[in-house]
């Protein structure tokens, strides 16, 4: 990118016309700076002299420089910066009110190493875009407005500048790590990490409008992708797991983090092959407060979902999950939709930018809200020995189970704890002949206790104290379906 020194010293702001003019860095002649500052002049009314006139066209001329595309502002009168073209759009027509000729618009893709943002050619330009390719370095001038995806440029003058170097790559599919802020016309292909609702809002005209995300991910990272309207009838058909491409998105901005969003020009497009996701987690034994981190392992307890009063008079609803890994484990409040996730104990979880936080009695937990991915990978069935065999590898989707079950100390209790859902749904038979044991996750605290393991329920007599979500082993003898607690732990 081609750097600028400032566009005036102001050691020269004594000087005459000329000496403003020779530290003016800009792509303007002397010729046109005097053509500019008489302008000022009249313009002014005799409020200011030619002097004056030329220290303030010279400060104009600065406010139009910028280092790059990522200090364009639409609140700025005119801009001027150099970029690469990454793509050219097609050339459109329409009619002007009142006006027999029609117009003409075309959409560009530019970018530099700060950003990417489109602009707009019109007429003359817009027909004579043919002249320009993808990959050539423009130097462009314009006003930045507002548009329907971000900051856009209206284009003044574009020149072609073969002696600068613009080092960006132009691509036809992205990756998400290549992903920049105002790049639109983008192809990503995606694994399906997560899946939201559809919801709906009232926009300033009256109409509704409809919103739904996903969460994609691939080789290089993860991204959440934004469906509007129309496009929010493909939640319907996704599911996690699915490899999809995202055809003609366009890319935003939300609280510092990017995203990938579809309109009524993009498309879902499902996919054979399969994608691979690697999760950067953490190690649970890791986890401190105020630390926003991946987390993979396998959940051992559930809790019922609650729902809440919020100041504002609405309803919330949220949900304790307590998820293992070969380091630890650690509950996890899932708000609002997540807390609708079908979970159970058993199942293999991923849960990104969950934001860790003082929890109870001194612990800490993981709060998984609006902008955490909640992905159930599956169940997990390994037995004792199969966890021992896996050696506690951390590579892929597939060790999120082998993680879990590392976590053993091999104890007999843990060991019990740990199993299979149907390992522990078988209940044994000790040496005593009458005897089972179970192991679940408590769903009902009261009298009789119940237990779920995550494929059916037993009740439990026991003067034991319990609470919701625990999850506890239970050993005694069982009568028509209830189990009379000699030992619980």
């Amino acid at each position: 990118m081609l750097k600028r020194g400032p566009i005036l010293h102001f050691s020269t702001i004594m000087g005459d016309i000329e000496d403003v003019f020779s530290d003016v860095e800009a792509d303007v002649s002397e010729e046109e700076f005097r053509e500019a500052v008489e302008a000022k002049v009249e313009q002014m009314g005799g409020l200011a002299d030619e002097e004056t006139a030329a220290m303030l066209i010279a400060h104009e001329l600065a406010d139009e420089e910028v280092n790059g595309i990522a200090d364009v502002e639409a609140g700025m009168d005119e801009v001027k910066f150099i970029a690469k073209v990454m793509s050219i759009g097609e050339v459109r027509t329409f009619e002007r009110d009142g006006e027999d000729e029609d117009g003409h618009v075309v959409n560009l893709e530019v970018a530099d190493e700060t950003g990417a943002i489109r602009i707009t050619f019109w007429d003359e330009q817009a027909r004579a875009v043919d002249e320009l390719e993808t990959g050539q370095v423009l130097r462009i001038k314009g006003r930045p407005k507002e548009g329907y995806n971000g900051v856009e440029v209206s284009v003044l003058q574009a020149e072609p500048d073969d002696d600068v170097e613009v080092d960006v790559e132009v691509q036809d599919t992205y990756t998400v790590e290549t992903l920049a802020l105002g790049l639109s016309d983008v192809s990503l292909c995606g694994r399906v990490l997560d899946v939201g609702s559809v919801r709906t809002f009232d926009r300033d005209d009256g109409s509704e409008g409809r919103v739904a995300n996903i969460t994609l991910g691939d080789e290089t990272g993860r991204v959440r992708v934004t469906l509007w309207d129309d496009r929010t009838e493909d939640v319907e058909s996704l599911s996690p797991g699915d490899s999809v491409e995202v055809v003609d998105g366009y890319v935003r901005e939300r609280d510092g983090n990017l995203e990938l969003h579809a309109g009524g020009r993009s498309a879902i497009d499902v996919l054979d092959e399969e994608i691979e996701y690697v999760p950067d987690t953490a190690n649970i034994a890791d986890l401190e407060i105020d630390d926003v981190v991946d987390v993979a392992g396998v959940v051992r307890s559930v809790d019922p979902v609650r729902t809440f009063d919020r100041d504002d008079g609405s309803e919330g609803q949220v949900r304790n999950i307590r998820v293992q890994d070969k380091t630890g484990d650690v509950r996890v409040a899932l708000w609002g939709d997540q807390a609708d996730k079908e979970i159970a104990p058993g199942d293999e979880v991923m849960l990104a930018d969950i934001e860790i936080q003082d929890g109870w009695q001194d612990d800490i937990e993981g709060s998984a809200g609006w902008r955490s991915t909640v992905s159930v990978l599956g169940e997990s069935s390994p037995t004792a020995d199969d966890a021992d065999d896996a050696g506690g590898s951390d590579t892929g989707l597939d060790a999120f189970a082998e993680a879990g079950d590392d976590a053993t100390d091999g104890s007999a209790e843990d060991s019990s704890a740990d199993s299979s859902p149907d390992d522990r749904a078988t209940a044994s038979t000790s040496s005593s002949g009458g005897t089972v044991e179970f192991t679940g996750t408590v769903v009902q605290a009261g009298n009789p206790v119940v237990l779920d393991d995550g494929e059916e329920t037993m009740s439990v007599e026991t003067s034991a104290d319990v609470h919701l979500g625990q999850e506890v082993t239970v050993r005694g003898r069982l009568h028509e379906g209830t189990i009379d607690a000699d030992e619980l732990f």
